[in-house]
């Protein structure tokens, strides 16, 4: 018995990518008109339908892209964090030494507290609601495990500048990172000009979890 192999129609193939990437192209200028009213209010006090009454969409088309708010909310802080880990990536690549590299990143990071703070605030209100509720549980572990790669990457360049080896797990080192940056974040909200404080903390940090040579 013979079997016919079915070609696949090149032009049906390219309609149906550029359809893929319309959709997800739609997806993403919904989350980006979203973030504001999200970062505003926070996870508990949105819904699909005010997030239509703050944007120019209709809470229709909203949930034809999007399952429900879980979705839409994810979406948003993985889009937002995703641009926060290209930012730092180019911090660390730019960087021509150590000292260099600890200013640039201590600069970038205070200017980020100041001017997202609500964005920051959405993604730590997003991981603790994710304590409670099992369908946050993956993708906020998919966005901290590329927060973690990121930090290790300033982490490991850092070292390389430095003629240092790196002390501590990138499970830890991104947990001192990211304690001190929600400390100081928690600062500011409260209306404590800890932003300035962060960028010395930061230096401080990058030394601490490096071993010098002797």
């Amino acid at each position: 018995m013979s079997t016919v192999s079915q070609a696949v129609d090149p032009k049906q193939d390219r309609i149906s990518r550029r359809q893929v990437d319309k959709f997800a192209e739609r997806r993403t200028q919904l989350a980006t008109s979203a973030l504001l009213t999200l970062s505003e209010l926070g996870y508990a006090r949105t819904s699909l339908r005010e997030i239509a009454q703050n944007s120019e969409f209709s809470h229709g088309v909203l949930h034809y892209y999007f399952r429900d708010k879980v979705d839409l909310i994810t979406f948003c802080v993985a889009l937002y964090k995703a641009d926060c880990v290209t930012r730092y990536d180019a911090v660390v690549v730019s960087a021509g030494s150590g000292t260099e590299l600890r200013t640039n990143l201590a600069a970038m990071m205070t200017r980020t507290l100041r001017e997202d703070a609500a964005m920051h605030r959405l993604w730590y209100d997003l991981r603790n609601q994710s304590m409670f509720e099992v369908s946050f549980r993956a993708d906020v572990r998919e966005i901290d495990q590329s927060l973690e790669r990121m930090i290790w990457r300033i982490v490991t360049r850092y070292a390389e500048l430095t003629g240092s080896a790196v002390d501590v797990p990138s499970r830890l080192a991104y947990a001192l990172f990211d304690g001190v940056f929600q400390h100081a974040l928690l600062g500011h909200l409260a209306g404590d000009d800890t932003a300035g404080e962060l960028g010395n903390g930061l230096g401080q940090l990058l030394d601490q979890v490096v071993r010098h040579a002797a």
